[in-house]
């Protein structure tokens, strides 16, 4: 018996989402994005987690096990769960780091010029001040430990994943190939067990393999409505690896 589809392929829309949300992080990791603009990527990431997890469960209804679960895990963790780091990370940088980073920067010159804290000149604020950004990179970067973790297996199940696209777009392919890659290299930035030359420089490595995944992922959501559309290939979709069976 042939598999009756009721829902149309949501696929699309579950690329442009990511599109969306890849371009956001690119953003943030070329440093075009600073903390005030936190709570506005976690809202668009919010908005396609719901996108995403619609499309993951009409997929998983249409019988495709590998488009079903890989667009439920995107949603799940690339989309939800980053959402709520990203704000969360706001929050504490906002009302908990800065802070705590502020007071102890202010006692610690104090205590050095044998003063009370509001004796101290605007100059001593200043020299102090300067080491508050420094002192709040480094608490938030050992709060990410815990997501450097998460991350490695995040990678990993989408690299096990992988190798069901090989049927598809070499292009497509290509862009899960470089997702694995991304996401191992973000997990070695939260976990500060490797970066390539330094942490920018692979933050930059980041968000430009960002940017090429969703440029593709534009591309085949366009390639996919416009070919169904009309009916035949207007977008010309790149060959797959692996030939399907006939």
């Amino acid at each position: 018996m042939s598999q009756e589809h009721s829902f149309a392929s949501a696929t699309p829309a579950g690329l442009g989402a990511l599109a969306i949300a890849v371009f956001g992080f690119a953003a943030y990791f070329l440093g075009l994005v600073d903390v005030n603009g936190l709570p506005l990527l976690a809202a668009w990431l919010f908005a396609g987690f719901v996108v995403q997890f619609v499309v993951g469960i009409g997929e998983m209804k249409n019988q495709n096990i590998t488009g079903g679960n890989v667009f439920l895990f995107f949603s799940a963790f690339f989309m939800l769960a980053a959402a709520l780091s990203v704000f969360m990370k706001w929050y504490m940088i906002s009302f908990m780091f800065g802070p705590k980073a502020v007071k102890d920067a202010l006692d610690a010159a104090a205590i050095t010029a044998g003063l009370k804290v509001d004796m101290l000149s605007p100059v001593q604020i200043k020299a102090a001040m300067a080491g508050v950004g420094p002192a709040v990179g480094a608490m938030v970067h050992k709060a990410a430990h815990v997501e450097g973790w998460m991350w490695i297996a995040g990678a990993g199940f989408l690299t096990v994943a992988t190798p069901c696209y090989a049927r598809g777009s070499w292009v497509f392919f290509s862009g899960f190939v470089l997702a694995d890659i991304l996401l191992f290299l973000i997990a070695g930035l939260d976990t500060g067990w490797f970066s390539i030359i330094d942490a920018n420089t692979t933050k930059h490595i980041i968000a430009y393999g960002f940017i090429f995944i969703g440029l593709s992922s534009l591309y085949h959501a366009g390639a996919i409505m416009i070919n169904t559309a009309f009916g035949k290939s207007i977008l010309p979709v790149p060959r797959p690896l692996i030939k399907p069976k006939a």
